[in-house]
């Protein structure tokens, strides 16, 4: 009876070893299964983070897009039709400018491709050279032909004004060339009238904004060589920015002909080069600068 006792003691003991140990494995997969979904949740909600970020990118671009395309919405007819209607405003203007400067010089007429500008320069009342541009009205404007000198700064004065302001333009070029024609018609009249007063010949470039020559002034019997360089450092201008008289023959000269050399360097400073020289001529052929008595 006692061993029968202990037997089942110790059957009822394992069995509830048994369950006690089905339920804690039944436990841990419970614990398992649920870090498992908690994981799976962590990712799912961050994939449901990324498709919401990726799904704003889209619709911001769609929005793009459909405010270019309907930026771009008018139609080649109607962009046609703006394109004229701007030309022919240029063109208007381009007449407006003509008619404003027809007292100036500047004159013109419509081509089929735009205008042809004509530049008469001239110089104390005398008429001189005149050149052409012919300019293309387009979008870009553009110059097709024209007579202006290599030596005008003819691009770089439309690379700074043609496409912004037509009218500054053509003053600007109109500036250059009445200038250059003012200095070459005083080298010119210096040549021509005033040659006897010359003890060698006229130098001077294509511009003619530097000019070097000698002239003898005579005093008595004493006379001096004069050499003078004017420089026309302003191409605008008709009288030089930078002027130089020295004298040859003396390392200094008296205190009469120092102040008679400062004072033509003075005259070539405020007057044009050939009215300088006809003054002189009113005094004497032969630049006779002596004291009247």
């Amino acid at each position: 009876m006692e061993l029968n006792n202990t037997w089942c003691q110790d059957g009822e003991s394992k069995a509830g070893v048994l369950a006690h140990l089905e339920r804690l494995e039944a436990q841990m997969k419970k614990s398992e299964e649920l870090q498992r979904a908690q994981a799976g949740g962590n990712a799912l909600g961050k994939k449901i983070h990324e498709l919401r970020h990726l799904r704003d990118k889209l619709r911001a671009e769609v929005s793009r897009c459909q405010a270019r395309v309907k930026a771009s919405s008018v139609c080649p007819e109607q962009t046609v039709e703006i394109t004229e209607q701007v030309l022919e405003r240029q063109r208007e203007n381009m007449k407006a400018i003509l008619q404003a400067y027809r007292f100036t010089g500047l004159s013109g007429k419509l081509t089929s491709r735009g205008v042809c500008v004509c530049i008469s320069t001239a110089f104390e009342g005398n008429l001189l050279d005149s050149y052409f541009v012919d300019l293309v009205i387009e979008k870009p404007l553009w110059i097709h032909h024209h007579s202006i000198p290599a030596f005008i700064p003819l691009e770089r004065i439309a690379a700074e004004h043609l496409q912004t302001d037509v009218q500054r333009f053509l003053f600007s070029l109109c500036e250059h060339l009445n200038a250059y024609s003012g200095r070459k018609y005083q080298a010119d009249r210096l040549q021509s009238d005033f040659a006897t007063f010359l003890t060698g010949p006229l130098q001077r470039n294509s511009l003619c904004n530097l000019l070097s020559f000698t002239y003898k002034v005579e005093l008595g019997s004493h006379s001096f060589p004069f050499c003078t360089r004017l420089l026309y450092k302003d191409l605008t201008k008709t009288l030089p920015t930078d002027v130089t008289v020295t004298y040859q023959g003396m390392k200094a000269l008296p205190a009469l002909w120092e102040e008679h050399r400062a004072s033509h360097e003075a005259l070539f400073c405020t007057k044009p080069v050939h009215q300088v020289f006809a003054s002189f001529a009113r005094e004497g052929e032969k630049l006779d600068l002596s004291p009247v008595s």
